[in-house]
């Protein structure tokens, strides 16, 4: 078949020439089949083989046949096609395939689905379950620097004690040393009651404040003392370390000197800690004295408006070491009966005795007990008689933790000073007056404690009940429900 001839004057057909021409768009179509040579206006079809062995023409996308070309030879279309490329042929799946496809889905229900995960444990529970639980790392900058404060407070004694250690291992310094050793071991400024080291500068400082603010501790006055006469404050409970009375009376953190105006008071405590380097000066400058009888007679007697010790007041914490034992957080405690040495000295200096109850002292610390620890207890006991003070093993809360470690517990404490008890001045006072005055003792703590019960123990279930000698108070701090017991007892 002769290939049919093009139109002489054939339309341009790119877009740049019919526009010159003024002509209107061409579609790709026609353009493409102004392009195809003759007998190539449309897609060839492909010939699929029958069951007899021949070919037979099966359309595809519904295109016709391209006829054989007669005209041109076979390298006259190899060169066409090298030139202007071979027809292109877009093949769909047959409906045989997706039949196929849908009939292996239904053999195997199984892979249309996703199979059911088993998910191993969570890594990290056994740490959200731990009992020691773990302070935040946005804790504000004041809680810090209380946390601080209540630290080097209480690692006070050991701490200068250490560096007294590290400086004696610098050979340099033992000039030094030496001398102060000597003058340590032979000066009595914690007992001659002039308080000439006493440091009202470091007793006002703002970091007491931030001691003070840690649990926080409050100082509460019944009434008025006239700054005329001198005292003796009584504290109870000593607790473990006694935080409430080193903040009411040794610092001016809890506005002392604005409850009690014109009155000096000096903590007292052991005679041997004016014996441990560096630690007697700080103790010294913070207006401590030792709690022997020699110290409280003239603290008692000296200095004042009238240098006789008018004005003057001292604080004894009355159940000492053998109290100390039996501080545990909900109970209350009291070696009192046979405590009636405090009471003598106040009668030879004519001092008025002065009872302070610290609600909340037993409860910043956890210890040992007696009753599932005899053996402990006892080794105590004997080390107490032995070298006159004892280690209760005890332990709270840490720098970075709020259940293992050596710092107070952050629990409310509230120190409350009774009324004075107004004494006659004897040198050498009586059995019978010294159990009189030591019966009125006693009598304004009970008081103090039936005062007081309704603003600093709201949780309690119990009331009062008096068996001889012995107090029983049922009491419950809030996070549990304990018996504690008020035991005014003997030693």
């Amino acid at each position: 078949m002769a290939a049919a001839s093009k139109p002489l004057n054939a339309e341009p057909s790119q877009p740049q020439h019919r526009a010159h021409e003024s002509l209107p768009p061409k579609s790709y179509k026609a353009a493409a089949e102004e392009n195809l040579p003759n007998g190539h206006e449309q897609a060839s079809e492909s010939a699929l083989p029958t069951e007899d062995g021949t070919e037979k023409e099966t359309p595809l996308n519904s295109a016709k046949s391209t006829p054989e070309p007669n005209s041109k030879t076979v390298e006259e279309h190899k060169d066409w096609y090298k030139s202007n490329g071979s027809p292109m042929t877009t093949i769909h799946p047959s409906q045989n395939t997706k039949t196929v496809q849908e009939g292996e889905l239904e053999k195997h229900p199984q892979s249309s689905r996703q199979d059911e995960l088993v998910t191993g444990r969570e890594a990290g529970q056994r740490w959200r379950r731990s009992p020691i639980r773990f302070a935040p790392l946005n804790v504000p900058l004041q809680r810090r620097l209380q946390t601080l404060m209540v630290l080097l407070h209480s690692l006070s004694i050991a701490g200068l004690f250490a560096v007294f250690l590290f400086l004696a291992a610098i050979p340099l310094l033992w000039p030094v040393l030496v001398p102060y050793l000597i003058f340590c071991s032979l000066s009595n400024a914690g007992v001659s009651g002039e308080l000439s080291h006493r440091s009202e500068r470091l007793r006002r400082s703002p970091i007491w404040s931030l001691f003070a603010s840690y649990f926080p501790a409050r100082l509460h006055r019944t009434e008025e003392l006239p700054p005329t006469r001198k005292y003796v404050f009584g504290y109870h409970p000593h607790g473990i370390i006694g935080m409430g009375a080193f903040a009411a009376f040794a610092t001016e953190a809890l506005g002392f000197s604005q409850l009690f105006p014109g009155i000096t008071n000096t903590l007292l405590t052991l005679d041997s800690n004016f014996r441990v380097p560096l630690y007697r000066d700080y103790a010294l400058h913070m207006g401590i004295g030792s709690v022997s009888r020699e110290s409280i007679e003239n603290l008692l007697s000296k200095g004042g408006p009238n240098k006789e010790g008018m004005g003057r007041a001292v604080t004894v914490v009355v159940g000492g070491a053998a109290e100390s034992l039996d501080a545990h957080p909900g109970t209350l405690r009291l070696v009192l009966n046979k405590r009636k040495g405090f009471i003598k000295l106040a009668i030879r200096c004519g001092a008025d005795l002065v009872p302070v109850l610290g609600f909340g002292e037993n409860d910043l610390y956890q210890q040992v007990s007696p009753d599932s620890h005899p053996a402990v207890y006892k080794a105590q006991l004997v080390l107490k008689k032995v070298l006159g003070f004892t280690i209760p093993l005890f332990h709270a809360r840490g720098v970075f933790n709020y259940d293992v470690g050596l710092l107070p517990y952050r629990r409310p404490l509230n120190i409350v000073v009774g009324r004075p008890i107004q004494v006659e001045m004897q040198e050498e006072p009586g059995e019978a007056y010294v159990n009189e005055v030591h019966a009125q003792y006693v009598t304004e703590l009970e008081r103090l404690w039936q005062v007081n019960k309704e603003t600093f123990a709201q949780d309690r279930v119990g009331e009062l009940v008096s068996f001889g000698a012995s107090l029983l108070l049922d009491y419950d701090l809030g996070w549990d429900l304990f018996l504690i017991c008020l035991v005014l007892r003997g030693d």
